[in-house]
């Protein structure tokens, strides 16, 4: 810090308070005097006022009056002389001698006659009377004096010294100094204290939130308090409990983050280097078993059934291990990003027909029924070889884990600018344990099952990577009686092919998966 708060109060407590007692030091050096000679001349005019208010004669029949006028002039040594028009004296204070009132009077007179006035300055001018400052070189003093003529006729003249006036001002301005200078030093000790209360308080809080920013959380306000500072230090505390507990659940969450990141880097890259290899690795056995099929086909065994036989089996395997490695490329170039999305408007329900009629045979062996419920003309925004591949799996999945009623359904809605299609079939639930896991390349809920009909573990994975490449959403529903895969498309009857994700509770199910629905967007896995 440049300058810590304490400082700041005294520099400008202090300047206030110099700023103050300078101000009254100037005040009292250029305008005191004024103000004294402007008081004195209310006086003069006060009494000027009382002596012409007086009876016509002068005289001190009016007692009140006079005795008024006499403490004016008795209380700042007023010199007071009235005269008639044959220059007689009619009133004088009691102290002004012979001398001074011949003086008195001769002053009068030449002020009357508009002599005798070198040195005189005017202050204030009236037609009833006039006042001045006069240098009496006689006397030997400075006096501030008034003279006129009165309403009754009489002229009058009243004056007293102000010769010590500006000594009084000197005097007065050495000891306002004194007093400033002992004031701002008083000032400095109070503001001083007043500061160091104020402040330590705020130096407490500053030492802990630096503390706290260092997050050390066991430091704690302990200056207490009711105003406002204590207030702030109560939050403080609060404040630092509440970040001591979070940031202990930050740590906490960030280290099974940590593991969670590291195991899924860990499963990623022992599946992309699985997925690698067996794209790699087995393009060359599958070549070979083709090649001896085909020359067992050809009657190498002299034993034709065993020929037949063994023929199928390899063609059969072949077959299987040719396709799963068709869908591992497929999905390699699906997470990639090596396949290029094409976007196209298409008639879903077309294409939807069509996939039920090229597995309707498939379906009459495995004794199920399927059924669609749609118009007749979807129009949809997408990638249609991709979509087919979607509805190819969704199929698929549905014929190799119907059970029960067998039934399967393929319903297609559309609301809200979106087309939503979704395959039922009838059968068992998923697991709990295996909600979450099952569009993971090469799951399987049921191995067994899954090796009964050839399954590898990858057409869901694939359903995954061509709907998030699509930007569209996708999922799962556990019915009463069944599960129910669905995805959405953009509707083709809007203009426009960006794709746009849609909140999974807009997306409606078919009636048969209304009731006892499970918000969970996974299960098993086929290819």
């Amino acid at each position: 810090m440049n300058m810590s708060l304490r400082r700041q109060l005294m520099v400008c407590f202090m300047g206030l308070m110099a700023m103050m007692f300078l101000a009254n030091y100037l005040v009292n050096t250029f305008f005191l005097e004024s103000y004294y000679y402007m008081r004195k001349k209310e006086v003069l005019v006060g009494a000027y006022d009382i002596l012409n208010e007086a009876p016509g004669s002068s005289t001190a029949s009016d007692s009140e009056r006079m005795e008024e006028l006499t403490n004016i002039c008795l209380a700042n040594g007023v010199s007071l002389l009235v005269i008639d028009q044959d220059n007689y004296v009619r009133l004088r204070t009691i102290w002004t001698g012979d001398d001074q009132i011949r003086l008195m009077r001769a002053r009068l007179n030449g002020y009357q006659m508009g002599i005798d006035v070198d040195d005189v300055k005017v202050l204030q001018h009236t037609d009833d009377y006039t006042i001045q400052r006069r240098y009496d070189e006689e006397a030997g003093q400075e006096f501030l004096e008034m003279w006129g003529v009165l309403d009754s006729g009489y002229s009058f003249l009243m004056r007293f010294s102000v010769e010590g006036v500006a000594e009084d001002v000197r005097v007065s301005n050495e000891f306002v100094k004194y007093i400033c200078l002992a004031g701002m030093a008083l000032a400095a000790v109070i503001i001083w204290l007043i500061s160091r209360h104020v402040t330590q308080p705020l130096h407490e809080l500053t030492e802990l939130s630096k503390r706290m920013a260092e997050l050390d959380f066991d430091a704690k306000y302990t200056s207490g308090g009711s105003n406002e500072i204590g207030q702030l230090g109560e939050h403080f505390n609060r404040m630092s409990e509440n970040l001591e507990k979070a940031y202990s659940e930050l740590l906490t969450a960030n280290n099974e983050l940590q593991k969670d990141i590291e195991k899924k880097q860990k499963i990623d890259d022992m599946r992309k280097e699985f997925l690698s290899n067996v794209s790699h690795e087995l393009k060359t056995p599958i070549a070979l078993i083709q090649g001896y099929a085909e020359g067992l086909a050809e009657c190498i065994n002299d034993d034709e059934e065993s020929r037949n036989f063994y023929c199928e089996v390899i063609m059969d395997e072949a077959g299987k291990m040719n396709g799963m490695v068709q869908k591992l490329l497929t999905l390699n170039q699906l997470e990639f990003g090596n396949d290029q999305i094409v976007m196209e408007r298409f008639d879903l329900a077309t294409l939807l027909h069509n996939k039920i009629q090229s597995i309707s045979i498939l379906a009459q062996q495995k004794e199920a029924a399927i059924t669609y419920r749609g118009a007749d003309s979807v129009p949809a925004w997408g990638d249609e070889f991709k979509i087919e591949e979607v509805i190819t799996n969704y199929l698929s999945n549905a014929l190799n884990h119907v059970s029960g009623e067998r039934r399967i359904e393929v319903t297609v809605e559309e609301a809200d600018g979106k087309v939503c299609v979704t395959v039922f079939n009838t059968g068992e639930q998923i697991p709990e344990a295996d909600i979450g896991q099952i569009w993971d390349k090469f799951y399987k809920v049921d191995k067994a099952r899954t090796r009964e009909y050839g399954g590898s573990g990858v057409g869901l994975s694939i359903v995954k990577a061509i709907m998030e490449a699509l930007h569209q959403e996708y999922g799962v529903k556990n019915c009463e009686n069944g599960v129910a895969f669905w995805f959405t498309l953009k509707s083709g009857s809007m203009p426009g092919g960006e794709a746009e994700a849609v909140p999974e509770e807009q997306v409606q199910l078919p009636e048969h998966s209304e009731e006892n629905v499970r918000d969970d967007a996974d299960w098993r896995k086929v290819d």
